[in-house]
């Protein structure tokens, strides 16, 4: 039974859906990475924050973790008696476990619903859709009655469901094709070691569980701007064989033969720098590390120093065309001055004059 409210009002029931104190998304090679909110039950089991909510989710249901929030906003007494019927309704939808008046004031209401999954589980989603597409509005239909469904729990599954939108059109936006086969080799890394679980152990990170929903975002900027410094180490270089030569074989090879210890020295600092946020014991900083880590590896190891250059003497001098009317309105910019010709020797007499 879920938590009985102080008025009477409150139904329970067991839950029709069992769920986990764990993650119940995929865990299999070829899932997509599980976007959401790293939970304390995600934590190392020596932990009192993972002892803590394992023992609230055997004492009251996984779902006592994870809260759904119902707010209601009530006009008349129309919308009262619609919002009361709603009340009733909720203990018989499916996967609800609990639901419990919290507050009252001023024509608003708060009702917590507890689900019968766990915060992270896809039961727990579907119930979220569920109680917005259907079972509210059939609520709310002709009445002024509005309710909202909010809480930590359908906060995150927003989230993430708008950063799983927006990702198709945040990626080419700021980044090019190399920075797109890195940043999707980098979340394989961070699906297969924290959804699925295959380093969370190793590390001492607590078990399998989803990834944070903003991590994606903030790799992609980390790693455009880890990436683009490279990039100008390497064709900037190259750009400048070019210029004296004309040759792209040799300018390609030049740049990447002088470049390469810079760039690899560059990116292996900043490995180690990025792996010791795993040690730091906590789950949301560890997947920054690793994810970064494995970024820069693949950026720096692979991308840059093999595959652009292999790229680029395939497209001989094709990598350096540019339209004629914009190169005549870009500024042409060198690092080092044209080198000037030989002085030309003035004459005695001439000198004598311009005394």
């Amino acid at each position: 039974m879920g938590p009985l409210g102080g008025d009477g009002r409150t139904e329970a029931r067991r839950p029709r859906h069992g769920g986990d104190r764990g993650h119940a998304g995929p865990r299999h090679p070829g899932a997509e990475p599980s976007a959401g909110h790293v939970r304390p039950g995600n934590d190392p089991s020596p932990t009192t924050t993972r002892q803590a909510y394992d023992l609230l989710a055997d004492g009251f249901g996984p779902g006592f973790n994870g809260p759904l929030q119902l707010v209601a906003q009530t006009s008349d007494p129309a919308d009262v008696a619609a919002l009361r019927a709603l009340e009733a309704e909720l203990p018989i939808v499916a996967n609800v476990a609990s639901v419990t008046p919290l507050a009252t004031a001023h024509g608003t209401e708060v009702i917590q619903v507890t689900p019968g999954s766990s915060p992270e589980a896809k039961a727990t989603s579907d119930l979220i859709t569920t109680l917005r597409n259907s079972v509210i509005p059939d609520a709310e239909r002709g009445t002024t009655l509005r309710v909202y469904v909010g809480g930590v729990t359908a906060t995150f599954a927003d989230f993430a469901a708008v950063v799983s939108a927006k990702m198709p059109w945040f990626i080419p936006a700021t980044a090019a094709v190399m920075n797109l086969l890195a940043a999707a080799a980098t979340f394989g890394v961070l699906t297969a070691f924290f959804q699925w679980g295959w380093g969370t152990d190793a590390f001492g990170l607590g078990r399998a569980g989803p990834i944070e929903a903003f991590l994606p975002v903030v790799t992609l900027a980390i790693l455009f701007g880890l990436s683009m410094d490279y990039q100008v180490f390497l064709v900037s270089r190259m750009n400048e064989e070019w210029v004296h030569t004309h040759r792209n074989a040799a300018a390609v090879r030049t740049g990447q033969t002088e470049t390469g210890r810079v760039i690899t020295a560059a990116a292996t600092i900043m490995i180690c720098v990025f792996l010791t946020f795993s040690f730091m014991g906590q789950r949301d900083v560890a997947e920054f590390g690793i994810g970064l880590a494995a970024a820069v590896a693949l950026d720096a190891f692979i991308l840059r120093t093999v595959l652009v250059p292999a790229a680029m003497h395939l497209f001989g001098n094709a990598n350096w065309w540019l339209p004629r009317g914009l190169d005549r309105r870009l500024p042409h910019l060198t690092i080092e001055p044209t080198e000037a010709g030989p002085a030309v020797p003035v004459p005695l007499t001439q000198q004598g004059a311009l005394r």
